[in-house]
């Protein structure tokens, strides 16, 4: 038995402390927070295997341009000097390409399906209800340039084996008969998934506290201690403390811990929103994306969540109303029954998600420290690839031949 230390107690940290307790690992996850709130907890809950092509693609960076200058669009970048930044830029920028997208999906969807997998196990073998449900998911557009983009999408989900359906507005309305749907059309993949964040994260919370594995919240990691190549100790503000193997999954921080260990981590965060519509009347029966704004919308039990906007501000926790209000204001184009008023600011959510500039995770061992393992910057399938992720963190440290090839997430590759 090892003595294992996570860094980062989000989706990512929690997941690969469950499967390596279930390994018979001694675990303790250490967190500069306090376990109420993260990316883990406010977000669209989406399981998608179907979302193959990474942030870093052809066409995003005039799209941002163009998204830049809208103060309500899903997409900005807050021009800043920052030497970080600016080289995040311009990593992003050599990677969107169609080369990289190709070579990309084959290992997100290899990873996204793990993910799943361990998803239905979880059903079976945690004993709480998380609300997954296999219900797909509705990429619903309005406009015949989107749906010529989402038709080519499709095209290449189905070469990659994931199944993808071009559906009329008659076809998508019959599968949402509880509320109109107002859209040109839509795609949809019967594979995807969703789940109830916050549930997930509150119970395997106490399920690992239950199983042994300690946390050691409200504790920010401030050095390494190093020796023969090893991580020796990890120096926090309440003290030091020594581990077998050590994790690193603080997510949108990941880079900012990374260089006290002089590695390059490449890292931005992309800010979130969502907000939670309670008692639903009519709701939606398969959560859906609104391609043209890039709003996420989800049902969970009798509610409705809806999350959008990608802003690369830093680490940044302040809440732009008028982003919010983009989300707003794009529910009635798509379901013109649901009625969303503007939410009090105290209501929305925001998350950090950590944005690689190619769109993949770092996941795996350093060569520079024996003893180091990285599992981070999944972006927004944080939840969507958090399982798989675990589980490759399980087989990683009880060296075992990994459930797939993870070489292209190697953590080291700037």
């Amino acid at each position: 038995m090892s003595k294992i230390g996570i860094i980062g107690s989000g989706i990512i940290g929690l997941s690969s402390a469950y499967y390596l307790q279930k390994s018979g690992h001694q675990v303790t996850l250490i967190d500069q927070r306090n376990l109420k709130d993260g990316c883990s907890f406010g977000n669209a809950g989406m399981i998608v295997p179907s979302h193959l092509i990474p942030l870093a693609a052809p066409g995003m960076i005039s799209k941002g341009i163009r998204w830049m200058f809208n103060s309500s669009s899903p997409f900005y970048v807050k021009p800043q000097w920052d030497t970080d930044l600016f080289k995040w830029g311009l990593l992003f920028y050599r990677s969107a390409n169609k080369a990289h997208v190709e070579k990309s999906a084959v290992a997100l969807k290899e990873l996204s399906l793990l993910s799943k997998a361990m998803y239905q196990q979880l059903t079976k073998d945690l004993s709480f209800d998380f609300g997954f449900h296999e219900r797909g998911l509705l990429m619903l557009y309005k406009t015949k340039e989107t749906e010529h983009e989402e038709s080519e999408t499709a095209e290449m989900a189905n070469r990659n084996g994931i199944e993808a359906r071009i559906l009329s507005a008659e076809e998508v309305q019959q599968l949402e008969p509880d509320v109109k749907v107002n859209v040109r059309g839509g795609v949809y993949f019967p594979g995807d998934a969703h789940i109830t964040p916050q549930v997930l994260v509150n119970q395997l919370i106490q399920f690992l506290k239950t199983n042994g594995v300690v946390f050691q919240t409200n504790t920010a990691v401030t050095d390494f201690e190093i020796a023969n190549d090893n991580i020796k100790s990890v120096i926090t503000e309440k003290g030091e403390f020594s581990f077998d193997q050590v994790i690193i999954a603080t997510g949108s921080w990941s880079g900012k811990v990374a260089k006290k260990l002089n590695l390059n981590v490449p890292m931005q965060a992309g800010k979130g929103y969502s907000f939670t519509l309670p008692n639903v009347e009519r709701n939606t029966r398969i959560p859906s994306i609104f391609l043209e704004p890039r709003v996420a919308v989800t049902p969970m039990g009798n509610s409705l969540r809806f999350g959008g906007t990608m802003e690369i501000t830093g680490v940044d926790h302040s809440i732009n109303m008028k982003r919010v209000k983009g989300i707003v204001d794009s529910i009635p184009h798509y379901y013109p029954d649901i009625k969303v008023a503007m939410p009090l600011k105290e209501d929305v959510w925001h998350g950090l998600r950590p944005c690689s500039p190619d769109g993949l995770p770092y996941i795996g061992r350093t060569k520079k420290y024996k003893n180091l393992i990285l599992a981070t910057g999944h972006s927004m399938l944080g939840i969507s690839l958090g399982p798989g992720t675990g589980k490759l963190m399980a087989e990683i440290v009880n060296e075992e031949n990994l459930s797939l090839d993870v070489s292209l997430f190697n953590p080291e590759r700037y």
